[in-house]
């Protein structure tokens, strides 16, 4: 088989991957709106945990789940329960492509968390980085283009502080994870977190239920971000990760907003500023920075 021919099955899955995380915001802000940050969020990893518990236990890894339940349903409280109500919260006053630009931060947040916790310092282009990219999110929550048409009433810059309280949790859920559950199968931390999560929601979704019953395309709205987005992307990640590696599936960040812009302009009539991408572009560069992506090398000349 040639180099070509090896390349095109993960190129495949990054591009799918890109588009199926995109698309969860436009399927959640279809949903938050009827059903409320809590219930958007609870709706999204019961589907997920009832799509990929079948496919855990065909596996044989139900044993292994069993063994690690406590720290992979920790993990799950803070890569999916929090972070799912605070972009569903977010998306009630902001529009799909500033969240996605929001969410490109994670690995920003990732290098600061692997900094203090795991000490990984960064180095000196590093640390630029992450200076440039938190300009990009100040920027970018300066701009009030990207409050939606008819807000709920919610302040900007408290949907803007929810995602990235959504962004932190997921850099620490990343740095648990590889401190404590390096040995753990991948699906058994996916499986394991969505039900976590799932727990972990299960009173707050009941107690901020809808007073009236959400519309079928509402329902049909999570149940597209809990398959597609959540049960289908993690298969995605995990065979982008065995088939291309962590450091190039990781990288998929990058192209998630491009997609979710795209899906706000065509399916909800989102404004796209220049000053969105301007701050979008600049964001982007500051994560390429702090994760290594680009590396700004001095160079040292010869007399």
């Amino acid at each position: 088989m040639s180099t070509t021919d090896s390349d095109k099955p993960w190129a495949f899955d990054f591009v799918l991957l890109a588009a199926v995380w995109g698309a969860s915001f436009l399927f959640m802000r279809i949903g938050v709106v009827e059903f409320g940050p809590f219930a958007t969020a609870g709706v999204r990893v019961a589907v997920a945990s009832a799509f990929l518990l079948p496919i855990l236990l065909y596996k044989g890894l139900g044993p292994a789940l069993l063994r690690y339940w406590k720290p992979v349903f920790f993990v799950g409280l803070l890569n999916s329960a929090i972070p799912f109500v605070c972009f569903s919260f977010a998306l009630l006053s902001i529009t799909t492509g500033m969240s996605s630009m929001l969410n490109a931060t994670v690995p920003l947040f990732g290098a600061l968390v692997a900094w203090f916790w795991l000490h990984d310092k960064p180095s000196r282009s590093r640390s630029l980085g992450l200076f440039i990219g938190f300009i990009g999110v100040a920027m970018l929550a300066w701009d009030q283009a990207g409050v939606k048409a008819g807000a709920s009433g919610i302040a900007p810059v408290w949907a803007v502080l929810a995602g990235l309280l959504a962004c932190a949790c997921y850099a620490v859920s990343a740095s648990y994870t590889r401190r404590f559950l390096t040995d753990v199968p991948a699906l058994v931390i996916a499986t394991g977190s969505q039900i976590g999560a799932m727990l972990g929601l299960a009173l707050p979704a009941l107690w901020f239920k809808p007073t009236q019953l959400p519309s079928v395309s509402a329902w049909l709205a999570l149940l597209m971000v809990g398959v597609v987005s959540s049960g289908i992307a993690y298969i995605l990640f995990f065979r982008l990760i065995a088939n291309a590696g962590p450091a190039r599936a990781l990288s998929v960040t990058y192209v998630v907003p491009v997609f979710a812009v795209l899906y706000g302009l065509i399916f909800l009539g989102e404004k796209i500023t220049p000053w969105m991408l301007i701050c979008g572009a600049v964001i982007l560069v500051g994560t390429a920075l702090s994760t290594g992506l680009l590396n700004l090398r001095r160079r040292r000349f010869s007399r």
